[in-house]
């Protein structure tokens, strides 16, 4: 049952990722992408507040805990989903390992769409 409704709430978060996206990129263009950026900072938001409210503070079944932050939040951006892990570890005192997550992620991230970018070039 939980791959079920994780997967449900992945379909809707993807669907309204790919809304929010298209929606941002008619009215403010592509040059900068402000739809990824706003996806990336309300999934991040949205993250926070479920955790705190359906998480933490409700006897809600495990599949809500599922659907809501996992499916929905997680489709919608798996950016949230970095972010929240860097908090628990920030929360859990372990300050390195949150900002060595972040520095990690974002700079090998890079290199390896770059490497990947160089080798699909390279295929002919």
């Amino acid at each position: 049952m939980k791959y079920f409704v994780v997967g449900v709430g992945g379909f809707i978060g993807s669907v309204l990722r790919f809304w929010v996206g298209t929606f941002c990129a008619s009215r403010f263009g592509t040059r900068i992408p402000y739809g990824t950026f706003f996806v990336n900072i309300t999934g991040s938001f949205l993250i926070g507040l479920v955790y705190a409210v359906i998480v933490a503070k409700t006897t809600l079944s495990p599949n809500w805990r599922y659907f809501v932050p996992i499916g929905i939040i997680g489709g919608y951006t798996t950016f949230s989903a970095f972010e929240y892990e860097t908090f628990m570890s920030f929360e859990r005192g372990d300050v390195l390992v949150a900002a060595g997550n972040v520095l990690l992620s974002v700079v090998v991230g890079f290199a390896c769409v770059w490497l990947g970018v160089l080798a699909g070039r390279a295929i002919e």
